[in-house]
């Protein structure tokens, strides 16, 4: 599949004074679908880590909609676009608890070498996984 949601409830702690999120918090939400997107599909960032591979971010486009407040319950809808020869991209969108938009993404993420510093092709696992998305 290529979608995924999960649900996050936005803390004090991520509010500006008016009670709205600060823009740059939205940067770690995303962030929380695509590590939950991969574990749905059996894939754990750790794990790559753990075998000397990292995915960092190399592009991001956000487009601010509405304000998400403290206490809202936010839904992050993450969507698979393609993986390139090094690369995988993903769109994603939070949602209000009324299923207003509130914000979207773009993400473009680069499979690298954690001892070399380098890009590199993703692990056979990961291709496979990729493979059999509909």
């Amino acid at each position: 599949m290529k979608n995924h949601q999960v649900e996050v409830r936005v803390r004090y702690s991520e509010t500006d004074q008016m009670g709205v999120v600060y823009h740059g918090n939205y940067v770690p939400y995303f962030e929380i679908g695509r590590v939950e997107w991969l574990r749905n599909k059996g894939v754990s960032y750790k794990v790559m880590e753990e075998n000397g591979i990292a995915l960092p971010i190399v592009s991001m486009t956000i487009n601010y909609k509405k304000s998400a407040r403290y206490d809202d319950l936010l839904t992050i809808h993450t969507t698979f676009k393609r993986q390139t020869s090094v690369k995988i991209e993903f769109e994603c969108a939070i949602y209000s608890e009324t299923q207003e938009l509130l914000t979207t993404a773009d993400f473009v993420l680069v499979f690298v070498s954690l001892k070399t510093g380098r890009p590199i092709a993703p692990p056979d696992y990961i291709l496979e996984l990729l493979k059999n998305i509909d």
